[in-house]
């Protein structure tokens, strides 16, 4: 009977073993799904934390198919206007019936500004796409691009977004972000980012340095976005800005005696040699000469957006604007996922140069400039529906 009972007891302990074991096993397996699940948290370059990217949506995924989350006025407004009554008393009931239709509406109207800010940018998408169409035989002049056109747009690999820079289009702001977005911590609020930093190449990757399947990949899974401004206001702003600053003197050396010397009869010996005192006149005459065309490609600061940025060769996903700067830059921010924590910069505009101001520069312009000044912009003006200027007297 002993025996017996003690082969029992040593049963049961192997009985209790076996199910401390699968227990455990269980618990762990639980544990390692729910780390597959529910990755790392991670502490963002703004102290806020936020998911890794893998396993999030993407930039691209929220553009074409949004999840449409309610924003913070309207969750405020859902979670104190909305909340229990200690007694359910009738005017309590009414009172949470009107303000959840108040909430109710202000998601509603949340929603209804996504979707029309989403058929904005598809009809800027269309025109581009139409533009090229129309006009292949000047747009698609080459046919296949070289990592040397890829110059121009700069990666950022944690959020998935490819911008083309435009000079001349706010891209020294557009340049802070994109460092505070891919700096992993190193900075935190634009601002406070130089702006002849922005501007140090080592300081971005662009989509040149990449191999060729590289770059392939992330054109097709990446967003890419790019930021334009009316042509001739863009065109006077890099003249104002690289001719008429004394401190401009590399432009005035390089561009500056070369437009003065070709375009000024009876030039001095003093401009020829210091070149900053260039008329937007010659400026002009400059930009249309054949000869200028023919030498070497524009600077950048008055290259063609479609030569610096390719759209016919390149779907961008997102044109902003400069005339709607800090909304389309905000929602490209929404898009990427850092819209609650980071805006674009605001910034005295008293400096910028205004289409009155355009205005003023071309009255001096003769008609035939004029035009052969169009032609050479005419692409940029059609592709990003900009209409003919009034002040133009087009022959």
């Amino acid at each position: 009977m002993k025996p017996a009972l003690l082969e029992v007891m040593r049963m049961n302990r192997i009985c209790r073993m076996v199910l401390a074991t699968c227990l455990g096993s269980f618990i762990l397996v639980i544990f390692y799904f729910q780390s597959m699940l529910h990755p790392v948290m991670r502490r963002n370059p703004f102290g806020v934390d936020i998911c890794c990217r893998k396993g999030s949506r993407s930039p691209l995924q929220e553009l074409y198919n949004p999840t449409q989350p309610v924003p913070g006025k309207a969750l405020q407004s859902l979670r104190t206007e909305v909340a229990p009554c200690r007694l359910l008393q009738r005017p309590c009931v009414r009172a949470q019936h009107s303000a959840s239709r108040r909430s109710h509406a202000l998601v509603l109207h949340w929603q209804l500004e996504l979707s029309n800010t989403a058929v904005l940018h598809q009809m800027r998408r269309d025109q581009v796409t139409d533009t090229c169409r129309a006009n292949s035989a000047v747009s698609r002049k080459r046919r296949v691009l070289t990592p040397n056109d890829l110059k121009h747009l700069v990666v950022d690999e944690d959020h998935e977004l490819i911008y083309c820079y435009v000079p001349k289009v706010a891209c020294t702001n557009w340049k802070r972000l994109m460092m505070v977005l891919s700096g992993r911590g190193k900075y935190s609020d634009p601002m406070e980012i130089p702006a002849n930093e922005a501007h140090v190449a080592a300081n971005l990757k662009t989509l040149n340095q990449y191999s060729i399947p590289e770059i392939n990949h992330r054109l097709k899974s990446y967003m890419k976005f790019l930021f334009v401004r009316e042509p001739f206001e863009r065109l006077v702003s890099a003249y104002r800005n690289k001719f008429t600053q004394k401190y401009n003197t590399s432009f005035h050396k390089r561009y500056g005696t070369k437009i003065i010397r070709r375009q000024r009869k009876n030039a001095t010996q003093e401009a020829l040699r210091r070149g900053d005192d260039v008329r937007f006149e010659e400026f002009v005459a400059y930009l249309i000469d054949p000869h200028t065309q023919r030498e070497e490609p524009f600077n950048e600061h008055w290259q063609t957006v479609h030569s610096l940025c390719h759209p016919c060769h390149i779907r961008y996903d997102l044109v902003g604007k400069y005339e709607t700067l800090e909304e389309d830059s905000n929602y490209v921010l929404r898009l990427a996922g850092v819209g609650s924590y980071l805006k674009f910069p605001t910034y005295a505009k008293s400096t910028r140069t205004t289409d009155e101001m355009t205005t003023e520069f071309f009255q001096n312009i003769s008609s035939e400039h004029q035009t052969q000044l169009y032609e050479v912009y005419k692409l940029d003006f059609l592709m990003f529906n900009y209409s003919v200027p009034s002040y133009l007297k087009l022959e």
